[in-house]
């Protein structure tokens, strides 16, 4: 038997938000899922006991708090927050708007931060708690047209981990989630916001990225249904992890990077530690 517990879940009106929040009440859980349409959500997730749907917009502060507000009167406690939320501006760096790149980040990083800021006196107060981010490969490795969002997620990253130790003595627990690619709605029009070309060095590019992204929409190899449950199972395991590689791709962009960093340590390694003071003791 589980532990029953209660998870918010933000952006939970489609795609991958849709399938944690039903993973997490097939697994026995109470769930709080929220996101800027409540009854968009109601029917996306279903009917359940266990369920309440609440309007969370992760740009706007008040709303935010109405919905933690509202899990606490209903469920009188908040176990499992996952940090869902979010949207992708894509397109060459030039070409993005600067009014598009703060948006970007706006959803993507500030929102999970109102979110948990909102969420964290809550588990403080129960001395427990797991904060859920859902990152993806675009923080682990950057790439060309995702400048904005690689951003967005690469500030999560460092927020994330850096939140762990500050948390960890009310026992509040921090897990990074970093899907590859998944069937899910991320490449639809719904999410996805394309930078208008303007400059026509990139025109060429451009055209064909947008067009092999298009192709890729619902063929991707990842099933966001088997990441939830996955994702359920992790978060009730005695030690979830601080980092989880979602997806056969996602573990290799890790091994890639972390190859690649440690070739880059390497490189100059006698130069860097010749940058240390005379009386300074140098590191390896």
């Amino acid at each position: 038997m589980i532990d029953k517990k209660v998870w918010l879940v933000t952006g939970a009106g489609r795609g991958m938000g849709t399938d944690i929040a039903r993973a997490a009440l097939a697994a026995g859980h109470a769930v709080v899922a929220t996101g800027r349409n409540p009854e968009r959500v109601a029917t996306a997730v279903g009917a359940h006991d266990d369920l309440l749907t609440a309007a969370l917009d992760v740009t706007d502060p008040a709303s935010v708090q109405a919905a933690v507000d509202a899990a606490v009167e209903r469920f009188a406690r908040i176990d499992v927050l996952v940090n869902n939320a979010g949207n992708f501006y894509a397109g060459f760096f030039e070409e993005i708007t600067p009014e598009d790149y703060r948006a970007q980040v706006e959803t993507n990083l500030f929102g999970p931060l109102d979110v948990t800021r909102a969420v964290l006196p809550v588990m403080r107060a129960q001395h427990s708690g797991l904060v859920v981010t859902i990152s993806s490969t675009a923080g682990i490795v950057g790439q060309e047209f995702c400048t904005a969002y690689a951003a967005s997620k690469f500030a999560l990253e460092g927020w994330s981990e850096s939140l762990t130790p500050e948390v960890a003595p009310f026992g509040i627990r921090t897990m990074l989630v970093e899907p590859g690619f998944f069937r899910t709605e991320l490449l639809t029009q719904d999410s996805t916001r394309y930078a208008e070309p303007v400059i026509a060095d990139y025109a060429e590019r451009t055209r064909q990225t947008v067009t092999a992204w298009n192709g890729m929409n619902g063929q991707q190899g990842g099933d966001p249904a088997k990441l939830a449950g996955a994702l359920v199972e992790l978060a009730d395991s005695a030690e979830p992890p601080l980092r989880w590689a979602a997806g056969a791709d996602a573990v290799g962009a890790f091994e890639q990077k972390a190859q690649q960093l440690l070739a880059q340590a390497d490189a100059h390694r006698e130069l860097s530690r010749s940058l240390a003071h005379e009386d300074a003791t140098a590191g390896a």
